[in-house]
């Protein structure tokens, strides 16, 4: 879980740039698209969308865009279909690496992930072939700053979660999905900031790569999220702070 946290942190900080504002504008629409298509356009109905909503405006997406979204995947104004897929392969040092997509082309996106896997020193691989390395959590991560630790424990592990432990500048909690909405309303009530509130994959173990391995599997993972039908990329690595420092220094 370590490998995940560290490089959903390092993501964070480094911000998203203004180019690729666009493109993120656009996984979240579809998004938003695929969840109204699955389960309808009321939030309150349909948590999978609820979630969907509230990541596009933790992103600063637009209220016009969000709405168009919803109104897309409810069939009011036409548009495409996309359908999900995961996608599972093997990064450097024998990385375990898992894509959500969602694709209005299955060929087309299949074709793009396994050049990347080919190009960044991996291989991507048949399905089943690392996802069950991973399970389902609720993640949080709440930065260190002006935390009183006591009372961020108590209002998260309260609220359903299952472990509360720094990582790093700050302190990463986990939760069963199903009570994610719960530490989410919880923290948000007590006043903690959050970093990245989402569910997503955790690892169960992690390999722990040096400076060479770093950087094969970092860029392999930025050439995968590049994608335009990539949603995420989780993968099971860890690298030590100083590792970590001297690949950000090349």
């Amino acid at each position: 879980m370590a490998g995940h946290s560290h490089w959903a942190g390092i993501k964070h900080k480094k911000g998203i740039a203004d180019k690729k504002r666009g493109a993120l504008f656009g996984k979240l629409s579809r998004a938003i698209i695929v969840a109204a298509q699955n389960g309808g356009g009321d939030p309150a109905m349909n948590l999978t969308l609820r979630y969907a909503i509230d990541r596009a405006r933790k992103s600063s997406m637009p209220k016009d865009n969000i709405e168009r979204a919803i109104k897309k995947g409810c069939g009011d104004m036409g548009g495409v279909v996309y359908t999900e897929i995961l996608y599972e392969g093997y990064g450097a040092e024998g990385v375990a690496v898992l894509c959500d997509a969602l694709t209005d082309n299955r060929n087309r996106t299949a074709g793009e992930v396994r050049k990347c896997f080919e190009v960044h020193s991996g291989n991507l691989g048949a399905t089943g072939c690392v996802s069950w390395m991973f399970e389902r959590k609720g993640l949080f991560l709440v930065p260190a700053e002006n935390i009183d630790e006591e009372s961020l424990f108590e209002a998260a592990l309260e609220a359903g979660a299952e472990d509360v432990k720094a990582v790093g500048p700050g302190f990463e909690i986990t939760c069963d999905p199903e009570v994610f909405d719960d530490v989410d309303s919880a923290l948000e009530a007590a006043k903690f900031t959050t970093e990245m509130s989402e569910i997503t994959r955790v690892a169960s173990n992690t390999v722990t790569l040096d400076v060479a391995g770093g950087r094969k599997v970092l860029k392999l993972i930025d050439a995968l999220e590049e994608l335009e039908d990539i949603q995420s990329v989780t993968a099971n690595f860890d690298i030590p702070d100083d590792v970590m420092a001297e690949v950000e220094s090349e």
